[in-house]
């Protein structure tokens, strides 16, 4: 009796494992790749029946007696259904998103973010301020008061200005440096108040301590205008002559010369100002201006604030203008296409506090507040208005009214609400 399987014989054979052997086995691992693995043992004393090799491909096709080998329907070891274990092609049930963790973690990250840029922008800010003005070098100076005095200075500094630049900003060619603007800046609970010091303003110059030498200097009556101070000795006897003849404590300093008032105009787009009627011609100053509101550049607005000899009271028309200037600057500088727009405002910021010359006490919390200040004077918020003249002083400066500089300076320490007017 054959034990083979039906369909075979010892023809069809072979000879063993290879063709031409002669091993005493069959193709055993030839038939039993074929064999189907179940829970049933195959017949005692025999192999169960094979399918045929066309069977086995037919049935991959899907035939009657299909060969559940699992290929045929994706499931590979027994998965759960289409597309493998837990089905949807293989990925799984998607869980819903975690809406309250995304935007917890957005938050945190955009305030990180928002965090680190600002800490950078303060220190790197901080590193460009030039402190250069020690004010403890002044002496026999007045008590503190409430509120904040920035004196602040304009300087007709050429330093940095090519000659060609100095040709077209009309500045001359002087040595060294004179102010051509001061001005006094209050801030308090009652609002800002401004006040320029007309540059031929008739002063004392007090006993004082020189800046680079040390050496003490008595006061001798001597009469002078007051940029003169600033002329003899620098920012140092400046803010000493200023507090001897008010009894004002000056608690900041702030200066800036030519190059870098025009290059922080320049850095905003410009400020719009509003010419008089008439206009405004000055060839000393280079302003050429027809009335009507108008945006000024760098060179123009210089040309404005320094415009004198065109004006009727000369040095007390030129400090409105100035005070009228600054004030729109910085409610430019304050608005939201300059703040909010990093490749204005780096620039802008860059532009002045390379330029300014501080006090070496002086923060950026300082810097802001004078800055807010004087936004706040165009705003409506404060007062602006010239030191109080009662007329000229016998060698032709302007005299101010004591009585009413007395007064002033009263509410400004006490930081109340100035009720004093100006020229």
């Amino acid at each position: 009796m054959n034990d083979w399987p039906e369909g075979w014989s010892d023809s069809n054979r072979g000879g063993g494992y290879g063709q031409g052997s002669a091993g005493a086995h069959p193709d055993g691992a030839r038939v039993m790749r074929q064999v189907r693995r179940g829970p049933s043992a195959p017949p005692q004393g025999g192999v169960p029946q094979q399918p045929a090799y066309g069977d086995t491909y037919d049935n991959y096709g899907g035939g009657p007696e299909q060969y559940d080998s699992g290929y045929n329907t994706g499931q590979v070891y027994g998965g759960g259904g289409p597309g493998g274990p837990g089905g949807h092609d293989g990925q799984g049930e998607r869980p819903a998103p975690n809406w309250r963790r995304r935007i917890k973690w957005t938050a945190i990250t955009v305030t990180v973010v928002l965090l680190g840029t600002t800490i950078g922008t303060y220190f790197w800010a901080d590193s460009k301020l030039n402190r250069e003005v020690d004010l403890s070098k002044v002496i026999e100076r007045p008590e503190e008061g409430e509120g904040t005095n920035y004196l602040i200075v304009g300087s007709d500094s050429r330093e940095g200005l090519s000659d060609a630049q100095k040709k077209e900003l009309h500045t001359g060619s002087a040595d060294g440096k004179r102010t051509d603007s001061m001005m006094i800046l209050h801030t308090g609970s009652n609002g800002p108040t401004l006040i320029s010091l007309p540059r031929d303003s008739n002063v004392e110059i007090p006993s004082f301590v020189g800046s680079e030498s040390g050496k003490t200097y008595k006061g001798t009556g001597r009469q002078v205008k007051l940029n003169a101070a600033y002329a003899e000795d620098g920012p140092e006897l400046l803010v000493r002559t200023v507090e001897a003849n008010t009894g004002l404590r000056i608690d900041h300093y702030v200066e800036i010369g030519f190059a870098g008032f025009a290059n922080i105009v320049d850095a905003v787009g410009g400020v719009e100002i509003d010419i008089p009627k008439g206009g405004l011609k000055d060839t000393k100053s280079g302003a050429n201006f027809e009335a009507g509101k108008q945006t000024l550049n760098g060179e123009q607005s210089l040309a404005f604030v320094r415009t004198r000899y065109a004006l009727a009271r000369s040095d007390l028309d030129r400090t409105k203008n100035q005070q009228k200037f600054l004030a729109a600057l910085a409610s430019q500088t304050a608005t939201p296409s300059t703040v909010l727009n990093p490749f204005k405002l780096y620039p802008t910021m860059s532009a002045g506090l390379d330029t300014l010359i501080v006090d070496k006490d002086m923060s950026l919390f300082d810097l802001a507040d004078m800055f807010w200040a004087m936004k706040g004077v165009t705003g409506g918020d404060g007062k602006s208005m010239n030191m109080p003249i009662s007329g000229n002083a016998g060698n032709g400066n302007l005299q101010w009214d004591t009585a009413k500089v007395k007064k002033l300076v009263e509410e400004l320490k006490n930081d109340e609400t100035v009720t004093v007017s100006g020229n």
